[in-house]
Formats: structure tokens, C-alpha cells, sequence
């Protein structure tokens, strides 16, 4: 228990001090978008291995969600269809964990598979209704956008609905041209070429996110624990009720 504790306070302090880095060193995480200091969160890079998490966050999305997030009312089958046609080697998935290792984020980087539009990718973003107004999305885009930049992608793409203001105001903030044609909006991006300074803050991006999800991880085992331990006392308390074999 104690080397458990200790293990844990040594992460938790380890991921506290990269923050600290991170967030006075500035607050720029993308080209052209700024996040403010007191809201800035890991965003971590996803792999295979959590495609499951994937599809339980798309999943608890309301119908309207769904439709925004997509384009069309998306059902069951057809996410189900969509998060296992997802490829993590090719494209980008990224995800903000809560200390539940529940996704509450999630954002894709999808890479164009069309030869004459090699250096272009589009954006699409969700976040749980209890997380919004937290300029979660904004960040999200900004850590797309920032790798895209350092990937040598020249054009970011959005396609939206248009009435899906909180997508398209991200876009437009970002310096985005945002094209409206009916029911739909077009939002282009067009990124610089990468710098020193772009890949050293997408490294520290991923050092911090990698440390803040091995805490989260350390926190939920070492909670987990306690409550089996508490449950195991509560077995061995005077008057408990005895297991029957």
C-alpha cells in the first residue's frame, strides 16, 4: 500500500509540475487559435486499444448530437460501423479522459485518401453535454491543427452543418473561411509549414497527456483497491454474515 501511494503521489507530482511548464509557457496551442491559461487540458493521442472507449462516448450522444456531429441521424449500427472503420495508423484520434477513464472527447483527424489531395485533412469533434462551454472543442481543433501543421498537411477541411454554430465559430476563430451553401458549410484552413516551435509544443502536448492518462490510470487501480480492501474489512467485522460454501 505504502510503495502504491508513494508510486502514485511521484506520477501525480510529475504531471502537476509538466503543466505548470506547459501553461505558463504559453497558451498557444495551434496556428492561429488561443486557449485560455486556466482551460487547458491533456489531449491524448488514441490507438486501437481504445476503440471500445470510442464507441461508448459516440454512443450516449442524443439523437440531435448525433446529427450534428455527423450530418445525419446517425444510429447504433452505423456508429458501430464508423468507430471500426477507424484507422489509427492513417488518421489521428484524440481524447480527453475524466479521472473515470471515461471519454468525455473525442476528435478525428481524417486524412484525405485521394492521391491529387495528399496534404489535406478534415476535423470532426464531439463532447459530451455535461463537458461543453469549457472550450473543450476549441482545444481539440488547436491539437489537430497543430499536428496537421507538423505532418505537413496544407489544408484543414470542415464540413458542418450550418447550424452548427459551435463548430463553424471554432473554424472562424481559427482564421478558417468558412463558404455556406443551404443546410451545409464548408470550413478551409490553410496551415504553414512546420517550425521548431510547432514541434517542440506538440511533443510536450503529447509528454503531458501521456503523463496526466498513466496518473489517471495509477489513480483508478489505487482506488479500486481501497474499495476492495474496505470491502474485504467489512467481511471481517464482528457480526458480519459469513460466506457460505
Amino acid at each position: 500500500m505504502g510503495q502504491l501511494t508513494t508510486t502514485l503521489s511521484i506520477v501525480r507530482d510529475a504531471a502537476a509540475g509538466l503543466l505548470r511548464w506547459r501553461t505558463t509557457s504559453g497558451a498557444s496551442l495551434g496556428v492561429g487559435v488561443r486557449v485560455p491559461k486556466a482551460l487547458l487540458v491533456p489531449i491524448r493521442g488514441l490507438r486501437p486499444r481504445h476503440r471500445a472507449a470510442v464507441l461508448a462516448h459516440l454512443l450516449e450522444l442524443s439523437p440531435a448530437d448525433r446529427y450534428m456531429r455527423f450530418g445525419y441521424a446517425a444510429q447504433d449500427p452505423q456508429i458501430e460501423r464508423y468507430v471500426q472503420s477507424l484507422d489509427f495508423d492513417r488518421d489521428q484520434v484524440y481524447g480527453i479522459f475524466n479521472r473515470r477513464l471515461r471519454l468525455i472527447a473525442v476528435a478525428h483527424l481524417a486524412y484525405s485518401q485521394d492521391p491529387q489531395a495528399d496534404r489535406c485533412a478534415e476535423f470532426g469533434v464531439s463532447v459530451l453535454p455535461a463537458c461543453r462551454g469549457k472550450g473543450l472543442g476549441a482545444q481539440m481543433f488547436a491539437r489537430a491543427q497543430l499536428h496537421a501543421q507538423n505532418d505537413r498537411i496544407a489544408l484543414l477541411f470542415i464540413h458542418a452543418l450550418s447550424e452548427n454554430s459551435a463548430m463553424l465559430n471554432i473554424a472562424r476563430k481559427a482564421g478558417a473561411t468558412v463558404e455556406r451553401c443551404g443546410s451545409e458549410s464548408d470550413a478551409y484552413l490553410q496551415l504553414p509549414r512546420p517550425t521548431l516551435h510547432s514541434q517542440w509544443s506538440e511533443a510536450v502536448d503529447t509528454q503531458i497527456a501521456d503523463t496526466d492518462y498513466r496518473l489517471k490510470v495509477q489513480a483508478h487501480h489505487f482506488w479500486g483497491l481501497l474499495a476492495g480492501i474496505q470491502h474485504m474489512r467489512q467481511g471481517l467485522r464482528p457480526g458480519a454474515e459469513k460466506p457460505t460454501l
